[in-house]
């Protein structure tokens, strides 16, 4: 039996489906049915109709207030059972339990998404009336939360540059909002290799985060740990958290096929 090429298999109206949601993987967050239409090359109906379907499935979401679309929920939860599928979630799983069990704190992982970065999965330590429950799923700005530093201080400046907005939001008092401070900051990150949030997000909130890297050498996560503010002072972190979080950091870059 002769096997035919695969390509003689293509749907032409996935294609284009597929065709539109590539369009939002670049720098542009929101764009119209007019644009589409002339970087597809297709008439403003078909895009519609394609953007139509994408919308009633979660791919696509529209902005009521531009009129513009944008990437939908939908994208989010495929791309967390890719990364769970990729291994992830999945090595981390025992590292947070055991990070959490022996600092008596939350642990999470988290990747950077363009305009922030998402905690993907937490482990809770069991003994604690008082603990920080990470938002699993909800975008986290970069500039504030050591998850995100811990990403921006390995990205060249120049990238980091165009990924921060031009006027960083102040969240808390303890927020840094000057540029140029927030990268001498990112610059002690990559020299140290670990990063802290001291109640720049939530005000009561502290951590510490590091970068976590696969096979590629690539950054590809971070991974943190994070309390009340109160449990968390600098020396604490310095000489007890940090060094456990690294040292976490290392076995799970290790299990994603890091080799320093």
């Amino acid at each position: 039996m002769v096997r035919r090429d695969k390509t003689n298999y293509v749907i032409q109206s996935v294609t284009h489906s597929l065709d539109v949601l590539e369009q939002f993987f670049g720098d542009t967050d929101e764009l119209g049915v007019t644009e589409l239409s002339k970087r597809l090359k297709l008439h403003k109906n078909n895009v519609f109709r394609l953007l139509a379907t994408l919308e009633a499935r979660g791919y696509i979401e529209q902005n009521k207030a531009s009129e513009n679309y944008r990437l939908g929920i939908k994208c989010l939860h495929l791309g967390r059972r890719y990364i769970h599928h990729m291994g992830l979630v999945r090595q981390a799983r025992p590292i947070l339990a055991d990070v959490a069990r022996k600092c008596r704190e939350s642990a999470f992982v988290a990747i950077a998404r363009r305009d922030g970065v998402v905690p993907l999965e937490a482990a809770e330590p069991e003994d604690r009336a008082v603990k920080i429950t990470p938002p699993i799923g909800m975008t986290l700005p970069l500039h504030c939360t050591a998850i995100g530093k811990a990403h921006l201080a390995f990205d060249p400046e120049e990238q980091v540059k165009s990924l921060l907005p031009e006027q960083l939001y102040r969240y808390t008092p303890q927020t840094i909002v000057d540029r140029s401070m927030l990268l001498e900051q990112l610059h002690l990150v990559a020299r140290e290799g670990f990063s802290v949030d001291a109640g720049e997000f939530f005000e009561d909130v502290a951590s510490v985060a590091v970068p976590i890297r696969d096979y590629t050498r690539s950054v590809v996560g971070s991974l943190a740990v994070a309390g009340p503010t109160y449990r968390l002072p600098g020396d604490r972190i310095s000489h007890e958290l940090a060094p456990l979080v690294l040292e976490a950091g290392r076995e799970l870059s290790y299990r994603l096929g890091y080799n320093e």
